[in-house]
């Protein structure tokens, strides 16, 4: 770093985001994109706001804001949208966390949670996971601590039930819970009824997984409007137009195209399973994911050395140094044919393991 570098942030550890390698052409597993393109009118929708380029986008977002509304049965003064669901997630917890206000969330999760504590000052409590890496909602019933839970959690892929999340919700009505429902169309159940039950409810969701816009950055968050407005307070001192005109374009056409975007996500359900079911028989442990995404492990190779070995054979999975989970790889579920060269080169990869060993 430089020397003038702020004393303050010197010991901040950045999130790492998925590695984007240009040296070969991978089957890309690696940071839970969508496999299938965005539809043809959403590109056709981009292509005419670029025309436009010259003028700021529109800070309100009204229109995609009012189309987003309708599609969640809510209303417009209950949505904001944002750059990519971080940015949202980063407002939240400048506006509602400091020093007398600590937040929570669990010890295995996305990476960003402790980032953003630490980057606001935020003092912040990591709530282990069970054995099982299921998250024990009654762990943050009643703690009287802002709350930020990722459901289906990331990188286990693991779901709390709405039931689950409004017991946390309605026991800690002084404080706020933000549910991260950024994979939630792919087997969750999402918490956005409950909005105009408990005023101390954010739900945030974002564009990038099952709407196939993650190169676009579009999230959003739903709350009350009082939520809403702080977190607007937050965003008009930053950043007043965080969404460009084409994003905002595309966002709004997605959500006319939704019957597209549901296809895709049963279809990755179905590889998912499909995945997982072939994964058990090669002896793995596959944690029931609802996410787009799958968690597993072999006892017959480490997590790294199954990743290193996919990387050289051109699949990229994620794997993480964390130690509970070191032995664990996360693993985008994409095409079937992308889902059958990850097996076909794990059955190599095996293989040469079992010649070693005999």
């Amino acid at each position: 770093m430089s020397k003038f570098f702020t004393q303050r942030l010197s010991s901040l550890e950045a999130y790492v985001p998925g590695e984007q390698p240009k040296d070969m052409q991978y089957v890309k597993l690696n940071t839970n994109e969508s496999p299938f393109p965005p539809s043809p009118s959403v590109s056709a929708a981009v292509m005419e706001e670029a025309g436009r380029l010259m003028l700021y986008s529109d800070p309100e977002s009204a229109r995609l804001t009012a189309k987003l509304a309708e599609y969640y049965g809510v209303s417009a003064s209950e949505v904001i949208m944002t750059n990519g669901s971080d940015e949202v997630l980063n407002f939240a917890f400048m506006a509602f966390s400091d020093e007398d206000h600590p937040i929570a969330f669990p010890e295995i999760t996305y990476g960003f949670y402790p980032v953003f504590a630490k980057l606001n000052r935020i003092p912040y409590t990591q709530i282990p996971l069970r054995d099982d890496f299921t998250v024990n909602y009654r762990d943050y019933v009643g703690i009287f601590k802002n709350i930020v839970i990722a459901n289906p959690n990331a990188p286990t892929g693991l779901s709390l039930s709405s039931s689950e999340i409004e017991e946390i919700v309605a026991s800690n009505p002084d404080n706020v819970v933000i549910i991260d429902e950024a994979y939630v169309d792919f087997g969750g159940e999402s918490a956005i009824p409950l909005v105009r039950k408990y005023k101390n409810l954010l739900v945030t969701g974002t564009f990038s997984k099952s709407r196939s816009l993650a190169g676009a950055r579009l999230g959003f968050g739903i709350a009350s409007p009082d939520i809403i407005r702080d977190l607007n307070t937050i965003k008009y001192s930053t950043n007043p137009y965080n969404v460009n005109r084409m994003t905002a374009a595309a966002g709004y056409q997605a959500l006319v195209d939704s019957e597209y975007y549901t296809n895709n996500c049963k279809i990755v359900v179905q590889n998912r399973e499909y995945t997982k079911d072939a994964l058990r028989l090669r002896g793995f442990k596959v944690l029931d994911s609802k996410a787009n995404f799958l968690f597993a492990q072999s006892p017959l190779i480490s997590g790294e050395e199954l990743y290193l070995k996919l990387k050289a054979r051109g699949v990229l999975i994620r794997h993480f140094n964390t130690p509970k989970i070191a032995n664990y790889n996360r693993i985008t579920v994409g095409t079937r044919e992308q889902m059958d060269i990850l097996l076909s080169r794990i059955d190599e990869i095996l293989k040469e393991k079992k010649d070693e060993n005999s």
